[in-house]
């Protein structure tokens, strides 16, 4: 005979389990701007846990480091160079900038794309002027949208970004970042930025942060990321960052 009231005891704490696990603040990590480097790019990729990686396209360790990545089972994004206010220095490989034309834009991005294999997403390299200007912003999240559904992070390099705007019209899942991890390189300010990006993930859910490869950054994140207390908080690949997000919406978390 089936005895109801145990059935329905264990409904409850399963029910309770599932709450609690997705009470469970979560965390993602990018490291940026790999590719140039193919020993800092190699060291990242052992980070513990899955971080996800921002890749430069056609660069010299780029293609190499993807697939690296890939085979490890960490999510690959194309860290896609757009036009920054102000930027000094010799232009980006497949770089996207205001002048350019409808055509040669899709060169640009296709061109990017194809070097990054493995890429799930896109995440913006600068761009604190092209993330600002709806006309591009719309050809952007018309090339992801008519490629396998990659979505879109926002590195948010300027507070006046349209790029969730203009993803939510295109069907685009997309989200933004909420912490810079490494600004300033002394343990001390990685910490407190660690500990602001775990704070968010508690009053929100969801944090998004982002890094460097470089010494300091990988030195910190090396032992901070193999102390983590998943009981307390839980390191997430950044694609599940985007599960709550459904087609034709985008959201700052």
């Amino acid at each position: 005979m089936i005895c109801w009231r145990y059935l329905a005891g264990i409904v409850t704490l399963l029910s309770a389990g599932l709450a609690m696990a997705q009470a469970t603040p979560r965390i993602a990590i990018i490291i940026d701007d790999l590719g140039y480097q193919f020993a800092a790019g190699q060291r990242a990729l052992n980070l513990p846990g899955p971080v996800s990686y921002a890749i430069l396209p056609d660069t010299p360790s780029g293609t190499l480091l993807a697939r690296a990545a890939h085979e490890l089972g960490k999510e690959v994004l194309l860290h896609l160079p757009l036009e920054a206010v102000g930027h000094e220095g010799p232009d980006e490989p497949c770089g996207i900038t205001l002048d350019m034309s409808r055509e040669a834009f899709h060169a640009a991005f296709d061109a990017a794309l194809a070097s990054v294999p493995y890429a799930i997403g896109v995440s913006s390299h600068r761009g604190s002027l092209l993330t600002r200007h709806p006309g591009h912003m719309r050809w952007l999240m018309q090339e992801l949208s008519e490629r396998n559904d990659l979505f879109f992070i926002d590195c948010y390099t300027t507070a006046a970004s349209v790029a969730l705007q203009i993803a939510a019209e295109f069907g685009v899942a997309a989200t933004r970042r909420h912490v810079f991890l490494d600004h300033d390189r002394s343990p001390e300010a990685m910490t407190r930025e660690f500990e602001k990006l775990t704070q968010l993930a508690g009053r929100q859910g969801i944090a998004i942060g982002i890094g460097h490869p470089h010494p300091e950054t990988l030195s910190f994140l090396e032992v901070r990321l193999a102390e983590l207390d998943v009981s307390k908080v839980k390191l997430i690949p950044v694609s599940e960052a985007l599960n709550s997000v459904e087609p034709g919406q985008a959201h700052e978390l």
